[in-house]
């Protein structure tokens, strides 16, 4: 969706949001007082010194994203201006599932030029996010914040949004067209092949943790090497190479823009900063860096709270967030905050600075490339309110399934259109148990409810409560929740190229 403009024009089109000149500012948004109105449009960026036309949400001044409070309710008009169907999902929320924005299973698409009205309670405060569910938009950046604040909460801390995209100049469709074309070598072939070997020979089986063990290199930057439980990916510990990002991307950008051109957030000096970072890609997982701060405390996942991890690099799969706490040392003007891409070093980020902090230039690439994601942290997480202990119900079991090979992605081998929903009854208790068969890592989402983690190759333990949740290749994983929301909702890999590719079901209550 690329739109080539001269540099005049750029300057002077209305309501586009330009780099390096009138940008409607990605944060703060303005606190929602009442109904407010959303609009689904179009916007320009410029992207290393070239201008793209890209999808946005914005409120009517031009800013983007949402921020309100817990115990308000959720009231919002959405306008359809993008000139195309689309409709938005309020990614972490448990509206009504009519409420949801999944075209085809909670509403129809939105028409070019309608609205629709949404009304419902938000019950649980937190970084959340809104994104079209409709074909792949969502690559297109048609995402904005949503963050839902404590009610009456002391600002007693600066906070300061970083919301991460993967661009590219060609079209999601030439993208997604290019992957479903791509021919196997040999090679890979014989990989593909001896994936699906191991993956049937642990069908059943309780898989234990890797970890690093003697004569595997040390852990490279932004490999978590500082995170408890961290270590390789632990397909690569198995011997097997993982396949890491499908697509290359010309860009990857924090707050609309490019390390070559960082956003610069003032901040006070020895200021108290509460960073609440969004992983708003289409197909990248990355390794947060705050290695600039003397100590920075892992406080929220997916907008719930977590018993406080300290680190510098922290993992953060596609759609998931992290909220992290941290006070600048008095005498730093500048500190930047990186976010690398798994496996590679490409990297973007913003940059908190002082006021008079003189900005340099910060390169695009990593010292060295980061590892592939693992559960390392995961498996350490405690949520600060965790469900209730009690067994479970129903236990649905999920194969991830599929290969770059084809590029088809399911469940249980069946494609979306071909799948069985997971039944449930209202008032159980229902675990997922999800084997990745695949050598490729998975971040699963629920739509409608948060879930707890409750196991990992069949060790049980109180984990984080989430929304999203990444199962790395030939590992086992298994979440909880509560069936308190009755309707038809999404289950898929939150990858947008897997899920168009068939790895996506519905979770379904009885008597509808």
């Amino acid at each position: 969706m690329s739109l080539q403009l001269s540099r005049r024009r750029l300057l002077t089109t209305t309501g586009a949001g330009v780099v390096g000149a009138v940008v409607a500012p990605l944060w703060p948004p303005a606190r929602a007082t009442g109904a407010t109105t959303l609009v689904a449009g179009r916007r320009t960026l410029e992207v290393n010194g070239r201008a793209a036309t890209v999808f946005g949400i914005t409120q009517p001044d031009g800013s983007r994203g949402l921020v309100t409070e817990v115990g308000t309710r959720f009231r919002v008009e959405l306008r359809n201006d993008a000139g195309a169907d689309t409709l938005i999902h309020w990614h972490g929320l448990t509206p009504p599932y009519r409420q949801d924005g999944v075209p085809g299973i909670s509403a129809p698409a939105l028409a070019p030029g309608a609205t629709t009205q949404y009304d419902f309670p938000l019950t649980v405060p937190g970084t959340f996010w809104m994104h079209s569910h409709q074909g792949l938009q969502e690559q297109a950046l048609m995402s904005a914040p949503l963050i839902v604040r404590e009610q009456g909460s002391a600002e007693d801390r600066q906070e300061v949004v970083l919301m991460l995209h993967d661009f590219a100049f060609r079209s999601p469709q030439e993208i997604y067209d290019g992957l479903r074309r791509v021919t196997a070598s040999p090679a890979k072939q014989k990989q593909d092949q001896a994936s699906a070997t191991a993956g049937n020979r642990m069908q059943g089986m309780d898989m234990p943790a890797m970890a690093m063990g003697d004569g595997k290199a040390a852990p490279a930057p932004g490999s978590m090497a500082s995170m408890p439980g961290m270590g390789m990916g632990d397909a690569g510990a198995m011997g097997m190479a993982m396949d890491l990002n499908d697509v290359a991307y010309d860009a990857f950008l924090a707050n609309d823009r490019t390390l070559r051109d960082p956003e610069v957030i003032r901040v006070e000096p020895g200021g108290r900063i509460r960073l609440r970072v969004i992983n708003a890609s289409a197909a990248s997982n990355f390794h947060i860096d705050v290695s600039q701060v003397e100590e920075a405390r892992l406080v929220a996942v997916d907008g719930h709270p977590v018993q406080p991890i300290s680190g510098s690099v922290f993992p953060l799969a596609i759609a998931q967030r992290i909220d992290l706490e941290f006070q600048l040392a008095a005498g730093q003007a500048v500190t930047p905050v990186f976010a690398v891409l798994e496996g590679e070093r490409q990297r973007t980020g913003i940059v908190l600075a002082t006021a008079g902090g003189q900005i340099g230039k910060f390169t695009v690439l990593a010292p060295e490339p980061s590892a592939p994601l693992n559960i390392g942290m995961e498996q350490g997480l405690r949520a600060m309110a965790p469900l209730p202990s009690k067994p479970a119900d129903r236990v649905h079991r999920l194969d991830l399934t599929g290969s770059m090979e084809r590029y088809v992605w399911g469940l249980n081998g069946l494609t979306f259109g071909n799948d069985r929903p997971l039944m449930v009854a209202t008032g159980h208790r229902v675990e997922v148990v999800m084997a990745n068969r695949t050598m490729m890592s998975h971040p699963m989402h629920l739509h409608g409810h948060f879930f707890q983690v409750v196991e990992v190759d069949g060790a049980r333990f109180a984990g984080a409560v989430r929304d999203t949740v990444l199962v790395p290749p030939m590992r086992s994983l298994t979440i909880a929740f509560d069936a308190d929301n009755p309707g038809r909702w999404a289950f898929h890999c939150h990858n947008l190229y897997h899920m168009e590719a068939g790895m996506m079901t519905t979770v379904q209550y009885e008597n509808l």
